[in-house]
């Protein structure tokens, strides 16, 4: 395992570095490091390494929630209201609507199959949007019209949406039905994640403060551990929970973090939010070396060019919908090309659920999997490059 992770760092960070060199997303290195180290290609990483890569992504992906929690300012979401509420289901309903409607001549599947398709493709990856959005915001570009909050809002919910579309399609396609309650879970778990994660956050606050006031200081490496330990827990929570009662574990993450901003000195969170942007340095790696060790580069290469087609065609529906989440909003133009492009990248849902229709032994199992795998390789280095060149050119600096 020691080599492996030795592998994952220095290889990863290197090619990461070499194509930061080339003016490219550090992503695209890690992602082909990921592939080359991987069990489809070279195969030099430990099964015990693979075993846990789920666990280890999502403690990555905890870190940059953390993060982009301590650097949300909650008066600024506020100005966007509505278009981040909508952001969070519209730009993935339209994508499934495109699949429906054209993966069935372009790839012979059925309607069902064709939702199903859709619904592992659908979501955007927070792994790649979330830490650009946070860089946004401490660099102050398009913050006066919180755009990357907005983003970053919509981006965080839209998982949870396109996944109990995902259950709901793909118990149809094994034969039985669509289950309303489902759906009726999907705000459910929005709030009540929302709300245990304030909870949490208050509670935290208030043992600092008290430590505080009794000379019992607790270091900011300290409490960076706490609040770690409590992530955790809340997305354990989550999964204890599952089946009766719906929660929301990554939102509720990232509810704690804001409430330590909101209650916690400015310096405090300042320097929470910088600790937290050290650990995200190391789990950046991990996180991207092992999405990209998740893909199968032979299904890739089977998915074809009618694969690329419907991928594009599903981008186009996407697109209009993130137009039409913007619709009478102070955004210019080139605002709103900017909030499509920062809504292209998919990796972590698709790393993560592309592969069960086939291991559910659905005949479109395969192609769903060469699908997922072939927008993995097309979309998340297209998204992170389109928003890396984009955002200075288009974005306003806030003075």
């Amino acid at each position: 395992m020691l080599t492996s992770l030795s592998f994952i760092f220095l290889v990863g960070l290197a090619m990461g570095a070499i194509c930061q060199k080339l003016k490219l997303p550090r992503i695209i290195g890690m992602l082909a490091t990921g592939i080359v180290l991987g069990p489809y290609v070279l195969d030099l990483l430990d099964p015990s390494i693979l075993s846990i890569s789920a666990d280890l992504r999502k403690m990555a992906l905890i870190i940059i929630l953390l993060k982009a929690g301590l650097s949300l300012n909650l008066d600024d979401l506020k100005k966007v209201g509505r278009p981040a509420i909508m952001m969070s289901f519209v730009p993935a309903s339209f994508e499934i609507i495109g699949y429906l409607l054209f993966a069935p001549s372009i790839l012979g599947i059925t309607r069902v199959e064709a939702a199903v398709m859709g619904s592992v493709l659908a979501a955007v990856s927070p792994a790649v949007v979330v830490p650009r959005m946070v860089q946004l915001m401490e660099t102050k570009y398009g913050t006066e019209k919180a755009i990357p909050q907005m983003i970053m809002a919509g981006a965080s919910c839209d998982d949870i949406f396109v996944i109990v579309l995902f259950t709901t399609f793909l118990s149809m396609a094994q034969g039985g039905s669509a289950d309303i309650k489902a759906f009726a879970n999907i705000p459910i778990s929005i709030i009540l994640g929302i709300i245990l994660g304030a909870i949490v956050g208050y509670l935290l606050y208030l043992f600092f403060e008290t430590a505080y006031a009794k000379k019992h200081y607790v270091r900011n490496s300290m409490k960076v551990i706490i609040v770690l330990g409590f992530s955790f827990l809340l997305i354990a929570i989550e999964s204890w929970l599952e089946g009766k009662i719906a929660v929301s574990g990554l939102l509720a993450v990232v509810s704690m973090a804001c409430v330590l901003k909101m209650k916690c000195t400015a310096f405090v969170s300042k320097r929470l939010s910088e600790k937290f942007g050290k650990l995200w340095l190391a789990a950046e790696v991990i996180l991207f070396v092992l999405v990209g060790a998740a893909v199968d580069i032979r299904y890739t290469l089977e998915a074809g060019i009618a694969a690329v087609a419907m991928i594009f065609v599903a981008l186009i529906f996407r697109s209009f919908g993130v137009l039409l989440c913007t619709v009478k909003t102070n955004l210019s133009a080139k605002e709103r090309a900017f909030c499509v492009v920062a809504y292209l990248p998919k990796a972590t849902v698709q790393a993560a659920i592309g592969s069960v229709p086939f291991a559910a032994g659905l005949p479109c199992g395969k192609i769903v999997l060469s699908v997922a795998v072939m927008a993995i390789i097309i979309t998340a280095p297209l998204g992170a490059f389109g928003m890396d060149i984009t955002y200075k050119k288009i974005l306003t600096r806030e003075k």
